[in-house]
């Protein structure tokens, strides 16, 4: 980053009653590198200036829609850097393509698609722009996330032999969507979400953290995903059995009508020395299990962290960082290759940041679920 300005930001999304948009403008801030002030809030004119006015930008700059804002900063001298995608899904392909076709980086909310054809068209304009393309895959900006990978590249564990994720929440037991709560509205509607439901909005994000962590890649998946709930249109509850490339198996569950659940995500790798385990809701903590030593708890902020969570954690140990700086984690090495691109560098981004290759992968999975789930078999990824 230079010292002379912070980065300005265009948002697409996160109007009235948005959820992930005040996130991601919380978090792009947080560290001071980043400035929201743009932005297409809503498909609704006048609630995208209601935004504006919340987000407190100027009123000039809060869009009626994406192609309006495109258009408009191009042709300002104080334009913005690079457009944030925080809409349902379903708009994140056609927003990337014309933000990198207008010259913009994209930062955007997961899944990066809402199918895995319209994923291999976005790594294709990613590819044709030579634009930096980042993924909020936000539990990859945890400190001890990071201090997990770095232990399995490691080889501390020993060889990998099991891996079990899950993320297990509870908020849609009851057709919510039907009384017009909009964060399940969209949600359960394959117009808006895509073909996948609970294994698109939080089992990519299980699918991610388990290869991003462990290194390795699944290779062969037999998935069941149900309705739960009897009138809703896309799943709601799965299960995947997994291979992975160096012979292991792994189980990986996700479900939104686990009653009592909030946002249970949880990875646990066993090597044949070793084990961690690390819980999202307990995330300053990473266990450690060895099979001839006693069991070790890591903490964030520790000074005998590895490199890659050191430089994730903002505060001392014993101060709690959580999901917010998580994000701006991200957020914030974007910023810094944003930076580095403009100053040449042909790979910018930092290999910690998820980019559009986890996106592809990620839509893979959906795609592979699903048809093992129709099939009721095996099958490659």
């Amino acid at each position: 980053m230079t010292a002379e300005r912070k980065l300005r930001m265009g948002m697409v999304g996160g109007g009235p009653g948005a959820f992930i948009g005040p996130v991601h403008r919380i978090a792009a801030e947080l560290d001071g590198k980043i400035e929201l002030v743009a932005g297409a809030f809503s498909q609704s004119a006048e609630r995208s200036r209601e935004a504006g006015e919340s987000y407190k930008i100027d009123p000039d700059r809060a869009y009626a829609n994406y192609q309006e804002m495109l258009e408009a900063e191009r042709r300002r001298h104080d334009a913005i850097d690079f457009v944030a995608i925080v809409t349902p899904n379903h708009l994140h392909l056609p927003v990337a393509e014309a933000a990198l076709k207008a010259g913009f980086p994209v930062m955007s909310d997961k899944p990066a698609t809402a199918s895995y054809a319209e994923a291999l068209t976005l790594e294709k304009a990613v590819a044709r722009s030579g634009l930096p393309y980042g993924l909020t895959h936000t539990y990859a900006g945890y400190p001890l996330v990071r201090e997990a990978r770095e232990i399995c590249a490691s080889g501390a564990l020993g060889k990998i032999r099991k891996i079990a994720v899950e993320y297990l929440q509870g908020w849609l037991s009851q057709p919510i969507e039907n009384t017009g709560q909009k964060q399940a509205t969209w949600r359960s509607d394959p117009a808006l979400s895509g073909q996948g439901g609970c294994i698109g909005d939080i089992g990519t994000h299980a699918f991610h953290l388990m290869e991003y962590v462990t290194g390795l890649q699944v290779t062969e998946l037999n998935a069941t995903l149900l309705s739960v709930v009897a009138s809703r249109r896309v799943d709601d509850d799965c299960t995947a059995l997994l291979r992975l490339d160096n012979g292991a198996n792994g189980v990986l569950m996700t479900s939104q009508i686990a009653a009592g659940e909030g946002n249970g995500l949880r990875l646990r790798v066993y090597g044949e020395a070793g084990s961690l385990d690390w819980k999202q809701e307990d995330p300053n903590r990473l266990r450690l299990k060895w099979q001839h030593g006693p069991e070790e708890i890591r903490h964030a902020g520790g000074s005998y962290l590895g490199h890659s969570a050191r430089s994730a954690t903002r505060l001392p140990g014993g101060h709690p960082e959580g999901y917010l700086e998580a994000f701006a984690v991200l957020y914030r090495e974007f910023a810094d290759g944003i930076e580095a691109w403009k100053a040449g560098q042909s790979a910018p981004l930092p290999l910690t940041l998820p980019g559009i290759a986890a996106g592809v992968r990620g839509m893979r999975f959906i795609d592979r679920a699903i048809e093992s789930s129709q099939r009721k078999c095996w099958i490659e990824f």
